[in-house]
């Protein structure tokens, strides 16, 4: 990985942690879907003259359809499941349960790709996921008042988005291979637009929300979804898509220091210990480490 790759790597780590943080702020005051839909609305108007200045409308015209359905899985259903999982359990599980996307990435390249994994990746799918249900199993994070039942449904989201951006990855990887990522990431945030746009308005608030709440949907659309899809797409161009989904060991690591620094949240050490073993079961998986077997 050249030093502009690895800079490029963090960068996009460093905004999508922080990308927790401000869902939760948006979320406590829009809901989980207004705040989804006026993210990926703001993502959208950021990129759109961008694009049209470099001359790719005529690109997205030829190839919406897919870039659509991405926008959807990429963007749209897992920005909606997080925001609502969010308002349950704190940013610093739900970063952990982010870093089970390379894990679930393994899984559907599997199938669908035909990428059969060998005894070390096979390990780590076990592993990874294990640390997983020990960590919903002890409910760290639930915030105070939250039922153990939402709690519950809180993870369920988190790893049903995470499903989502897996089946992305080999979907971009399938589809959308060559495509340029400022298209590529423009039309995604457009589609997701337009596929959460009514239920949002169904959804959206009796009371005008704050301008903190508004500050951090800014914030979410413009630094943690359109500049960081575009260096996602382009991580995808570049390393692959196996090895751009490794990002999320880095996520958790700035969504923790975040929560803990601005928040206040706990840090406890069965939920670095969980998350400990989430990331050394993905580094097998996705073969980042092999063992010798």
């Amino acid at each position: 990985m050249t030093p502009r790759i690895a800079t490029e790597f963090l960068l996009l780590a460093a905004a999508w942690g922080a990308s927790f943080l401000f869902m939760r702020q948006a979320a406590l005051e829009f809901g989980p879907l207004p705040t989804a839909a006026l993210r990926v609305t703001i993502a959208a108007l950021a990129l759109l003259p961008l694009m049209l200045a470099r001359g790719l409308g005529p690109s997205l015209r030829q190839h919406w359809r897919p870039v659509f359905v991405c926008g959807l899985l990429n963007s749209g259903i897992p920005f909606a499941l997080y925001s609502f999982a969010l308002l349950h359990i704190s940013t610093g599980v739900s970063a952990i349960l982010n870093a089970t996307v390379p894990l679930f990435g393994a899984l559907v390249a599997w199938a669908w790709l035909g990428h059969r994994p060998g005894a070390s990746r096979a390990i780590g799918l076990a592993l990874g996921f294990i640390g997983v249900a020990l960590l919903a199993w002890d409910k760290v994070g639930m915030k105070s008042g939250a039922s153990a039942t939402w709690a519950a449904l809180a993870v369920l989201a988190c790893l049903g988005a995470t499903l989502c951006y897996a089946v992305a990855a080999s979907y971009t990887q399938r589809f959308l291979t060559g495509l340029p990522p400022l298209m590529t990431a423009t039309g995604s945030q457009i589609g997701a637009a337009l596929g959460l746009a009514l239920p949002a308005i169904w959804l959206w608030p009796a009371q005008m929300p704050s301008a903190k709440a508004w500050g951090a949907l800014l914030a979410l659309g413009v630094l943690c979804t359109s500049v960081a899809y575009v260096l996602y797409f382009k991580l995808i161009e570049q390393i692959g898509p196996a090895r751009a989904l490794t990002v999320t060991f880095a996520v958790p690591v700035f969504a923790v220091l975040y929560g803990a620094t601005l928040l206040g949240e706990a840090v406890t050490p069965w939920m670095l210990g969980c998350g400990a073993i989430v990331l050394c079961g993905t580094a097998l998986a996705t073969g980042l480490v092999k063992l010798r077997i």
